[in-house]
């Protein structure tokens, strides 16, 4: 068993980048609730505890409050922003509205030597931080002492060092924070004394063996989509049991162009794996036919992928188990503190499945972020064109075109994103890019090709950065680069003769653009 850190979350955006930087540092760790009961708390032996940031007040009577259990496991604790104040209210200290609040870059500077900050700064040493707080703490508990202060801050980060209880006003989780890596790693393993032993080869080896133990003799069914998740949850759930696995594969005819043949190809040929793959793309484009609203088009593809998906699994007879590629932010959202999630996730899943299958469910991917997932593909030898390929989409090329789906207009994107992401790839900014994508617009215009007036379709072009998919930054294309996938797309794919690049950012909380 692995030594582990539990997360208690109090309803930070950044929450699950804390686990993100545990888990880089090979320290495995879980989120739950900051109403997790005592009970299954102390069954869950943290080594350690880390309390997050949140939107309330430590002062006010509802705010989420410090389970006992906490200080009574007498476990090193970290208190993030809300956590520290939290900590300071439960034990004597004092929180208030600060006069002069904090949201954004922020300086710290250390006033005491302390191992939470060894090899990072020295006394009168001044680092940059990012703030997000309208409180502060006032007054420390007793046995406590301040670490450092900011000029809005004098309690910045504090300390009772003898029960091994630290608290930071900043956020070290997030990329703003230069020095918040190395501050976590010394909590982890200068005062927590962690072994860092959480891998992605001890993972393989300990998910065949519970795969093996969850499905015993029985049979298992997998959708592959060929996106990374579904890959690597196939490549796991074969070395586990074998021929007792069964993928099926629904070419929606939504796919980007020669994705269908890629995926047969390498999963049925190159690691012979037991495959199914359905060519039902006349199907979808006859039930997508004459709808418009995105909604609509998800909920139509989810249903006829569900209807293909059960007339191929009758046809193998006795299944068991229906593997899932559930990934641990979905857990974690099912989970969080603000409550389940109230918008259904359709733009990228086709769902339903295990409600109208009933089957037991396998998730073998469902500890993991997705670069863990990634991280899992190369230790099991999959081509780094699928580990590293961008996210797709459950509902595919639907999603991207707007207005109404035909097979004429599926084939001009099929072509236009084909040159995009070659173009990308020629170039060599792939790996910088989360995504990119062609997007087809419901509307022509006039335009002049040659000495021909021409009344074609427009297509927008959409790169974003993105460390985890929650929020993302447009991509800077060079003037040059933009010319030339344009050029290529107007000449080569006929049908289209305007191209656009989409400048928008990504905030939280939204979905994809579409």
């Amino acid at each position: 068993m692995h030594e582990k850190v539990l997360i208690l979350d109090y309803g930070s955006q950044y929450t699950q980048l804390i686990a993100r930087r545990l888990r880089e540092l090979r320290v495995y760790c879980e989120i739950h609730p900051c109403t997790w009961p005592e009970a299954a708390i102390r069954a869950f032996a943290p080594k350690a505890i880390v309390l997050s940031g949140g939107p309330a007040s430590a002062f006010e009577e509802e705010s989420p409050k410090l389970p006992p259990v906490v200080l009574e496991l007498g476990v090193p604790v970290l208190g993030i922003c809300y956590g520290e104040q939290l900590l300071c209210a439960a034990l004597g200290g004092r929180v208030a509205p600060a006069q002069t609040r904090e949201f954004g870059p922020a300086e710290i500077e250390l006033v005491r030597e302390s191992p939470l900050f060894d090899g990072i700064l020295r006394v009168g040493e001044r680092a940059r931080v990012w703030m997000s707080h309208g409180d502060r703490v006032i007054a420390l508990p007793a046995g406590f002492v301040a670490l450092a202060q900011s000029p809005a801050s004098p309690f910045a980060a504090i300390a009772h060092e003898e029960r091994r209880i630290f608290g930071v006003q900043f956020h070290p989780e997030v990329a703003h924070t230069p020095i918040g890596k190395d501050l976590l790693a010394n909590f982890c393993f200068r005062i927590a004394r962690l072994a860092g032993d959480w891998s992605m080869a001890a993972f393989r080896t300990e998910a065949v063996a519970k795969i093996r133990a969850q499905v015993d003799d029985g049979r298992v069914l997998l959708g592959l989509s060929g996106g990374v998740d579904s890959a690597v949850a196939a490549l796991l759930l074969h070395e586990a049991i074998g021929e007792r696995l069964t993928c099926v594969f629904v070419d929606t005819g939504l796919l980007r162009l020669g994705e269908a043949q890629e995926v047969v190809a390498l999963f049925r040929g190159h690691f012979n794996i037991p495959l199914i793959a359905v060519d039902a793309g006349q199907r979808f484009l006859a039930a997508l036919s004459g709808i418009t609203d995105p909604e609509e088009k998800r909920k139509t593809i989810g249903r006829v992928f569900i209807d293909v998906f059960e007339e191929e699994a009758r046809k193998l007879g006795k299944i068991d188990f229906l593997a899932q590629g559930t990934l641990y932010p979905d857990v974690i959202e099912s989970v969080s503190f603000r409550g389940p999630s109230a918008t259904i996730k359709s733009h990228h899943n086709v769902g339903g499945l295990p409600e109208r299958m009933q089957l037991r469910l396998v998730e073998p991917l469902r500890e993991l972020f997705k670069d863990e997932v990634r991280e899992l593909g190369r230790e099991m030898g999959l081509p780094e064109a699928f580990v590293g390929r961008h996210p797709f989409p459950g509902p595919g090329l639907a999603v991207r075109i707007l207005g109404e789906v035909t097979a004429e207009r599926v084939a001009l994107l099929q072509k236009a994103d084909a040159i995009f992401l070659e173009e990308i790839r020629k170039a060599g900014l792939y790996d910088r890019i989360w995504q990119a994508f062609a997007v087809l617009l419901p509307v022509r215009s006039v335009g002049v090709m040659g000495d021909q007036r021409t009344y074609e379709q427009a297509l927008i072009l959409r790169a974003v950065t993105s460390e985890d998919g929650m929020t993302a930054d447009v991509f800077s294309f060079d003037v040059e680069f933009l010319a030339r996938v344009a050029n290529r797309i107007v000449n080569e794919v006929r049908g289209i003769n305007r191209v656009a690049y989409d400048v928008t950012s990504k905030p939280p909380g939204t979905i994809e653009w579409e």
